[in-house]
C-alpha cells in the first residue's frame, strides 16, 4: 500500500534535505566524471580561480536542491512532484561532485550556503504555488540560465584543469535534459520580467560565492 504524505511529512522531508544539503555530505549515485582525469598541479592563481568557479557551481547545486524541493513540496500533481524530485536527485550528484573537487583544490564551499538554501527554497515554493505549469516553466528557465553559466565556466577554467571540466560537462548535459523534460511535461513560458530578475539574482550570487 502506497502511503499518502501529509503536509507534516513533506515539511519534515524538506527539513531533512536542507540539513543534508547545507551541513551534510551528500552522496552521488553516479561516479564522479572527473575521477578518470589526471590531477595536475595548478599554480596558485589558477587554483584559486578554479576553486572560485567550483564554489559558484556548488552554490548553484545548493540552490537547485532548495528550488526543486520547495517546488515539490507544493506541487499539485504527483507526476510533476515526481519529475521535480528526480531532477533533485541528479542535482545531488552534482553537489557531491563539486564538493569533491573543492576538497581536491584545497578549498571550501560557500560560507553563506544556509542563506542561499533558504532563499531558493522560498522562491521555489512561491513558484510552485502558481500552479504546475508555472512550476515547470521555472525549471526550464533555471536550467537554461545554469547551462549558460556552465558554458562560461568551461571557457574560463584553467586549460589544464581537466577534472573540473569533466564534471561541468556532465552537469551541463544533465541541466539541458532537465529543461527538455520540463518542457515536454507542460511547462509554461515565464513572463518577461521573471527571467531578467532571475538572471540579476544569479549575477549577485556568482559574484559573492566566488569569494565567500
Amino acid at each position: 500500500m502506497v502511503r499518502t504524505l501529509t503536509p507534516l511529512d513533506r515539511f519534515l522531508d524538506s527539513a531533512q534535505n536542507a540539513l543534508e544539503t547545507v551541513f551534510g555530505a551528500p552522496r552521488a549515485e553516479r561516479p564522479n566524471p572527473g575521477a578518470g582525469e589526471p590531477e595536475v598541479v595548478l599554480d596558485e592563481a589558477e587554483r584559486r580561480h578554479a576553486a572560485g568557479l567550483m564554489r559558484i557551481n556548488h552554490v548553484g547545486e545548493v540552490c537547485a536542491q532548495a528550488l526543486y524541493i520547495g517546488q515539490a513540496a507544493v506541487a499539485r500533481d504527483e507526476a510533476t512532484r515526481a519529475h521535480l524530485l528526480a531532477a533533485a536527485q541528479e542535482e545531488t550528484d552534482h553537489l557531491a561532485w563539486c564538493a569533491d573537487r573543492l576538497r581536491e583544490l584545497d578549498s571550501r564551499p560557500s560560507l553563506l550556503n544556509p542563506l542561499w538554501y533558504a532563499g531558493s527554497y522560498a522562491i521555489g515554493a512561491l513558484a510552485g504555488l502558481r500552479g504546475d505549469g508555472w512550476n515547470l516553466g521555472f525549471v526550464v528557465e533555471t536550467e537554461r540560465q545554469v547551462e549558460a553559466h556552465l558554458d562560461e565556466h568551461l571557457v574560463s577554467l584553467p586549460p589544464a584543469d581537466g577534472r573540473s571540466r569533466a564534471i561541468l560537462g556532465v552537469m551541463k548535459a544533465d541541466e539541458a535534459r532537465h529543461a527538455a523534460n520540463a518542457e515536454q511535461a507542460g511547462a509554461r513560458v515565464l513572463p518577461p520580467p521573471v527571467p531578467a530578475l532571475m538572471a540579476a539574482a544569479s549575477r549577485v550570487m556568482k559574484t559573492v560565492a566566488y569569494r565567500l
